[in-house]
């Protein structure tokens, strides 16, 4: 489903050049959860940002479902985010100006993808149902980080990728969160990519991968 193959990035600061990412190797299947580990600034948002098409690489090629997405146009790029892929930030981005019951629908809508069952299903999962009318700023953090996830898997995406997903929640509220996220996303039948550094968060993954020097390991 998703293979990375001697991917590099770097950034150039005035006449300092920092290499993120060197000779990186990767491979998912489709329907499997991992979790991506590293120390802060090792480039794990990054790898997140070049798999969405948000960023381009310097050299190397990701292949999603067999296709190299750097080849594509940025709405190609946008196309593919919009119905084949799900972003699930700390930052929640929801729209102010959407009821609840709107926000959860935008992408699904969006990509023509819309199934009311899976919906109230979604809805009654997450605790959101006598939510629905009101808007983002009258819920809590773990609410509205709720109705991020419940958008990111309404139209069931092929991956899902995540950073940080709970790290606005306070310890109880994430590890709750996180044990609906990650059996949601199973019943979804999609894959998640999820950066953190919180071990018990990884606890949740099929598998754990570190980001060190630029490269991935396996990790127990």
């Amino acid at each position: 489903m998703l293979k990375i193959t001697r991917l590099s990035k770097s950034y150039q600061y005035a006449d300092i050049r920092q290499v993120v990412l060197q000779q990186l190797d990767f491979e998912m299947s489709a329907s499997t959860s991992v979790a991506l580990l590293g120390e802060s600034g090792s480039g794990k948002s990054t790898l997140l940002h070049l798999i969405a098409g948000l960023d381009r690489p310097d050299t190397g090629e990701i292949l999603f479902d067999g296709h190299r997405i750097h080849s594509d146009s940025e709405s190609a790029l946008a196309a593919l985010r919009r119905s084949s892929l799900s972003l699930v930030f700390q930052q929640f981005h929801l729209i102010s100006t959407l009821t609840i019951l709107d926000n959860i629908r935008i992408q699904a809508a969006l990509c023509q993808r819309q199934d009311s069952a899976y919906q109230a299903e979604l809805i009654d999962r997450l605790g959101l149902g006598d939510q629905l009318d009101k808007y983002p700023h009258q819920l809590s953090r773990g609410q509205q980080q709720r109705v991020a996830i419940a958008r990111s898997l309404l139209h069931k995406p092929q991956l899902v990728l995540a950073d940080e997903p709970t790290g606005n929640l306070d310890e109880n509220s994430s590890l709750e969160v996180m044990g609906l996220f990650s059996d949601l996303v199973k019943q979804a039948g999609s894959s998640l990519l999820m950066v953190t550094h919180s071990r018990a968060m990884a606890e949740f993954m099929d598998r754990r991968v570190s980001l060190h020097n630029g490269k991935l390991a396996e990790t127990e």
